[in-house]
């Protein structure tokens, strides 16, 4: 395939993907658990936090499953969340329950193939694949990962880990990103002079992993939209400082479109 084909099936599938019964324009809620067992808006049975573990007291009637078990909760039940291996997940009817950990704290996410987002959705709007938007970087490791305190969706502020800066060139110009590492590729959160106006208020970029000498690719024809583009429950960084370029990157997804 041409790189455009390539970035038109790219494309695609993110729309395949966020769209999906149970992808990011589902969420409903994300509901934070203290220790004292609580009900939930919307859902049966008592949910709190305890030892690392969401937990839910219910019974079978309420008709809340864990994903591979063959009956519902008749009792109590703990559930690893997503920062655990062999996390868990659990079900009501059509929703989708998801243990979620983040910096120690425990929710619960609910996920609703009905979601009115879900069913008012539309598309992704995109600029046309340009070529010149795909640009080689070097990447440059700190001596030792550590993090900066950026806002959150949430109104929280929050630590985002970061692993270095990648330096690169657009229309000639010289330019730096902080980034983070996500599995062997790095990521990172940006936003430009057309953030907030033409495009949402930030993107994400993910780049392949470097070589032996720290070169990679950026390209920004595959700078996507966060998840709280699709939902107002996701908690995304916003860009940590410098990550906010000076010029109007007219590449990748703008904006979600509703009916």
């Amino acid at each position: 395939m041409t790189a455009t084909e390539e970035w038109k099936q790219w494309t695609e599938a993110r729309t395949a993907s966020v769209s999906a019964p149970h992808g990011q324009l589902a969420l409903t809620g994300t509901h934070w658990l203290d220790s004292e067992p609580t009900g939930i808006p919307g859902l049966p049975g008592l949910w709190w936090a305890s030892e690392g573990l969401v937990r839910v007291r219910a019974e079978a009637g309420d008709g809340i499953r864990v994903k591979g078990a063959e009956t519902a909760v008749d009792g109590e039940a703990a559930l690893r969340p997503d920062t655990m291996p062999g996390a868990d997940l659990a079900e009501l009817g059509e929703r989708l329950l998801v243990p979620i950990e983040r910096e120690g704290e425990l929710a619960l996410r609910v996920f609703d193939p009905d979601a009115a987002r879900r069913a008012a959705f539309a598309g992704i709007t995109v600029y046309p694949y340009a070529p010149e938007w795909a640009v080689q970087a070097v990447f440059t490791p700190f001596e030792a990962d550590s993090s900066v305190t950026v806002p959150n969706a949430d109104g929280r502020e929050r630590p985002l880990a970061v692993t270095g800066q990648i330096a690169f060139a657009l229309a000639g110009e010289p330019h730096t990103l902080t980034v983070s590492r996500a599995g062997r590729q790095l990521s990172g959160v940006i936003s430009d002079t057309t953030s907030g106006s033409e495009t949402y208020r930030f993107r994400f970029i993910t780049l392949p992993e470097p070589d032996a000498d720290g070169h990679t690719v950026l390209d920004l024809n595959r700078a996507y939209l966060p998840p709280c583009a699709f939902s107002d429950h996701f908690i995304c960084p916003f860009p940590p400082p410098g990550n906010r370029l000076t010029i109007a990157v007219e590449a990748g997804e703008k904006q979600v479109l509703s009916r």
